[in-house]
C-alpha cells in the first residue's frame, strides 16, 4: 500500500458538486473537512458543475455557507461553457432563446449575446439549461425555435440529479423532451465534454489534476476525455455495481467511499497470472464471471473485482455487469 494519501499524488482536485460535496441543501458528511484540508497540502481546488440553474457566484456563496473553501472564480459551470460555445459560433448581439434560469441568461449577456424569452423575438439559437421552474410552455417555445432551424445548445444532459429526498429528473430529461418533439439533438457544452475540465485546470494552473465525481457518464467520462486522472465517489448516483459494469470510456482510475478517503493511502492493485489483489481481497475472471475472495462490504473487494473484470473486457463499448461469485474469507 502506498504510504502517501491519494490526493497528494496530484496538484489540484476538480470536484463535482451534486452527490460529491452536497446532496440537496446539505453537505455530505466529511466532504467540507476533506476540501478544507487541501490548501494546507498546497493542492489547488476547483469546482466543475453541470448545474446551470445558478451563477458561479451563487454556487460559491452556497459552498461558503456550508463551510467549504470557495472563491467565485473556483467555480466553473456548464452555463459558462455554453455561453463560450455560442459566442464562438455567433455574431455579437445575436439573440438567444433562454430555456433555463436567470443565471444562464446572465452568462449569455456576459459574452455579448442577447437573451430573449420567445420565438417572436426571432432568436437564432436556443440554449437549454436546468431550472426547476421550467414548464411545458418553456419546452414548447424551445421546440418551436429548434424546429424553425435555430442552433440548439444544451448546457448538459444529466438525466438525473441527487436531491435530499432522492434522485430527481435532471436537465437531460428536459432536453430529451425537446429532442423527442423535434427529432434533433443539441450540441452539449458541459460534462462529459473535455473543455469544461481543461478550463478549470487552466484557472488553477494545474498540470496533474484529479477529477472526482459521483457519475460515470458525466464526471468520469468527462475527466477521462480531458486526459486527467479520475476517481469515482460512492456518495451520489453511481454504485459499486454500476462502476464494475462500466463501459471502458467511463471507468475511473480510483474508487473511494467518500471524499474523506482522498486523505488516506490508496491500496495498490497487483496481479499475478490473472489473479488481481487489493489489500486482503482477490478477484479472478473465469467463464465470464468474477470470483471474489473478500467481503462485499470491503471496498478493496470491489477494487480487485474492477481490475480483474476491466482487464478481461478492455474495449467494452457498453456497460455489462458480470456475474459475481463471492467467497468470504
Amino acid at each position: 500500500m502506498s504510504e502517501v494519501s491519494l490526493v497528494s499524488r496530484f496538484d489540484a482536485l476538480l470536484a463535482d458538486l451534486d452527490g460529491v460535496v452536497y446532496a440537496g441543501p446539505h453537505a455530505i458528511p466529511g466532504a467540507i473537512e476533506s476540501l478544507t484540508q487541501l490548501s494546507g497540502l498546497g493542492i489547488g481546488l476547483g469546482y466543475v458543475t453541470n448545474n446551470a440553474s445558478r451563477s458561479p457566484a451563487e454556487v460559491a456563496a452556497h459552498l461558503r455557507e456550508l463551510g467549504a473553501p470557495a472563491e467565485d472564480n473556483q467555480v466553473v459551470s456548464s452555463s459558462q461553457a455554453a455561453a463560450d460555445l455560442l459566442a464562438s459560433l455567433l455574431a455579437p448581439g445575436s439573440r438567444i432563446l433562454i430555456t433555463g434560469s436567470p443565471a444562464l441568461a446572465r452568462e449569455i449577456e456576459l459574452v455579448g449575446l442577447v437573451p430573449v424569452g420567445s420565438q417572436e423575438e426571432e432568436p437564432v439559437a436556443v440554449v437549454q439549461g436546468f431550472n426547476p421552474a421550467i414548464g411545458w410552455k418553456d419546452l414548447a417555445e424551445a421546440t418551436y425555435v429548434v424546429n424553425a432551424g435555430a442552433l440548439w445548445v444544451a448546457t448538459n444532459t444529466d438525466m438525473s440529479i441527487p436531491q435530499a429526498r432522492g434522485i430527481a429528473p435532471g436537465n437531460g430529461t428536459l432536453v430529451a423532451a425537446v429532442a423527442a418533439a423535434t427529432g434533433q439533438q443539441p450540441r452539449v457544452a458541459g460534462k462529459p465534454e473535455a473543455p469544461l475540465f481543461h478550463s478549470a485546470a487552466k484557472r488553477l494552473g494545474a498540470e496533474r489534476p484529479l477529477v472526482v465525481g459521483d457519475r460515470l457518464d458525466t464526471d468520469i467520462l468527462g475527466g477521462n476525455n480531458a486526459g486527467f486522472a479520475t476517481v469515482a465517489v460512492l456518495t451520489g448516483v453511481d454504485t459499486r455495481e454500476t462502476i464494475l459494469a462500466a463501459r471502458a470510456a467511463e471507468r475511473p482510475d480510483y474508487v473511494i467511499g467518500s471524499l474523506t478517503d482522498l486523505h488516506r493511502p490508496y491500496p495498490d492493485v497487483t496481479h499475478d497470472d490473472g489473479t488481481y489483489t487489493c489489500g486482503n481481497a482477490t478477484a479472478r475472471v473465469a467463464n465470464g464471471a468474477v470470483g471474489i475472495i473478500g467481503s462485499k462490504d470491503n471496498l478493496d473487494s470491489w477494487r480487485a473485482a474492477c481490475a480483474a473484470w476491466w482487464a478481461a473486457t478492455p474495449d467494452a463499448a457498453t456497460a455489462k455487469a458480470p456475474k459475481l461469485a463471492w467467497l468470504d474469507h
